[in-house]
């Protein structure tokens, strides 16, 4: 579970380094000459699991066996190792070993950004010439990345998503995040988010910046996380209805229902 106000920078076109001996890929435009966004991609890592490398691991519910165990990962940290000060490391520790109680998905609250990005569900990208509709199958998550104002008028799951044009790049500042929503844990206050398309696949790759706060230190620098993300392309392919409130209403309310007395 990580951080803070974030700054979503999103698709350049230029290729990466590894790939500069590839055919340059020319994405689709829009009528205005932008790169063309719209379609529906998905991360395929292990990141909602953990950001860092991690080995395989039984799951939160021992009865379950290996169902839901956590996958091994190779991480999309660069560098290997988010840079936490002892007290966040301690943290972290105590939030996987309550995994069950601490993480909001369970509860199918919103997902926030950046986790919105890479949970093990697709979302979708409509745009036009001046607004940028993403939809997310989990939860029916929306975020609309609109030009011209710099902060939300109250916070929100989803903050609020105020972007630019930049050559190739689209520039989106994430602001007004609530204190509830997965992404803003005290001690991150900027995410900085671009991807350009790969060269030579239907993906594009997203590096994301984690600045620390200056009042509230719980990461001893900058840090990223990179990783692609892949568009969907079999025949049909459309986001479905994943509303999960009523999963959760046992575990939220249960506790709650009156009790016959004999």
């Amino acid at each position: 579970m990580i951080a803070g106000v974030a700054v979503l920078c999103v698709l350049s076109l230029a290729a990466p380094p590894s790939a500069a001996q590839a055919p340059a890929y020319r994405a689709p435009r829009t009528a205005n000459g932008k790169p063309e966004l719209s379609g529906i991609w998905q991360a395929l890592n292990t990141a909602d699991w953990d950001l860092e490398g991690q080995a395989a691991a039984a799951g939160p519910v021992p009865s379950l066996g290996a169902v839901f165990a956590r996958p091994p990962g190779l991480g999309v940290v660069e560098g290997g190792e988010i840079p936490y000060l002892p007290a966040m490391a301690a943290k972290k520790k105590e939030n996987q070993a309550n995994w069950v109680k601490l993480d909001p998905e369970v509860k199918c609250y919103l997902p926030g950004v950046p986790r919105a990005t890479y949970l093990p569900y697709p979302f979708q990208i409509v745009q036009s010439q001046n607004t940028i509709l993403i939809s997310y199958e989990y939860a029916g998550a929306v975020r609309i990345i609109t030009w011209g104002a710099d902060q939300g008028p109250a916070d929100s799951w989803m903050g609020w998503s105020n972007g630019r044009w930049e050559g190739e790049t689209l520039v989106v500042d994430v602001t007004s995040q609530n204190e509830d929503t997965w992404s803003t844990v005290p001690g991150t206050s900027t995410v900085t988010h671009c991807m350009w398309w790969s060269a030579t696949l239907p993906a594009v790759r997203t590096l994301l910046t984690m600045r620390p706060l200056s009042r509230i230190r719980n990461f001893s620098r900058t840090w990223k996380i990179s990783m692609p993300l892949y568009r969907r392309v079999e025949k049909n392919v459309r986001l479905l209805e994943y509303k999960c409130p009523e999963f959760a209403e046992e575990l939220l309310y249960g506790p709650l229902r009156k009790k016959s007395i004999n």
